[in-house]
């Protein structure tokens, strides 16, 4: 009887990666700090509806990642976003030449990654501290002191910053991942009773504490009781703010969007705000996926490729292919 292969991270490179070993009928058990699946595909079920705080939607380039997409679509787990897209510089709004086809989950973006979970072993609200190697078998413990296990394979499938400190027993890989900057982003959403008098549907914004601006209910299935609007900070301007009280966060950034969005803007009537420290690489890399074959150790995220939901999404499947092709 093999030992399963433990997967840590649900996100969409876990959940890509765990997608296709399952296929190739392995055993994989998934863990999670989390309460529910996504990483930074997660959506914010809130007072005003579910609410998408992260990655506000992706793209399809890859021919493989193109494939899976039409697959999600038929299944009603994505859909086409065609927002009425604007650039901002200088304080001016100008229409966007962006002819991009962009896809968001359907209700929220988090079903993408509630569809692929499916029936899968999870255990989620554990966080891994530590993955060790035993004579034949891998271990690892979590915050509260429990151990799991045995493993044949261990996939890390955090942010780098995470991964690196998981992935002490192979010190060329933890190198690898310790040397990725992550850029952090305050996002913040905001409600209002009252539909804003704006056509803008996104916004991609330069000279500004803000770099992305979009109107949730514009989104196919949103709930659109209220007007919310999901308003992302940029990547200078969070690091710069990190540690700032929320209830500021969401001041600055409620007065950015005022003067941005051409409109008058009234107080909201709900705000929410969300610190993620690693929201993004802060460069591309071409690694595809890390690994140790012979100590079967594997690491995977967006941030082994393009940063992008792509990206991870093709750096799951590169550490199943490799710890595939070790064990044939």
């Amino acid at each position: 009887m093999n030992a399963p292969i433990a997967i840590i991270g649900t996100g969409i490179a876990g959940l890509s990666a765990a997608q296709a070993l399952h296929a190739a009928g392995q055993d994989i058990e998934l863990f999670d700090k989390s309460r529910g699946s996504g990483g930074r595909m997660a959506s914010k079920r809130s007072d005003a509806g579910s609410l998408d705080l992260g990655a506000q939607y992706f793209t399809a380039r890859d021919r493989r990642f193109v494939e899976v997409v039409q697959q999600w679509q038929a299944r009603g787990w994505v859909a086409e976003w065609q927002p009425s897209l604007y650039n901002a510089q200088d304080g001016q709004l100008s229409a966007s030449p962006d002819e991009q086809v962009r896809w968001v989950g359907s209700p929220r973006m988090s079903a993408i990654t509630r569809a692929m979970l499916g029936a899968l072993p999870v255990r989620f609200s554990c966080r891994i501290t530590e993955v060790f190697r035993g004579d034949r078998h891998w271990s690892l413990q979590d915050a509260e002191g429990n151990s799991h296990g045995p493993y044949s394979h261990v996939i890390v499938a955090t942010p780098a910053p995470q991964a690196s400190a998981l992935l002490a027993a192979a010190p060329k890989l933890a190198g690898a991942a310790a040397s990725v900057i992550m850029e952090p982003t305050w996002a913040v959403a905001l409600g209002f009773d009252k539909e804003l008098e704006t056509r803008v549907e996104g916004c991609f914004v330069q000279d500004s504490p803000l770099d992305w601006v979009a109107r949730n209910r514009s989104k196919p299935g949103r709930d659109t009781h209220f007007d919310t609007w999901v308003l992302h900070a940029g990547s200078a301007w969070s690091r710069q703010h990190l540690d700032l009280a929320r209830e500021t966060v969401i001041e600055h950034l409620h007065g950015a969007f005022a003067e941005l969005i051409g409109c008058a803007v009234p107080p909201p009537s709900f705000t929410l705000a969300h610190r993620w420290l690693y929201a993004r690489p802060a460069q591309a890399h071409q690694w595809g996926a890390l690994a140790d074959a012979d100590l079967g150790l594997y690491a995977c995220g967006d941030w082994c490729l393009s940063g992008r939901v792509e990206g991870a999404w093709l750096s799951g499947q590169d550490a199943a292919r490799r710890l595939l092709e070790h064990l044939q």
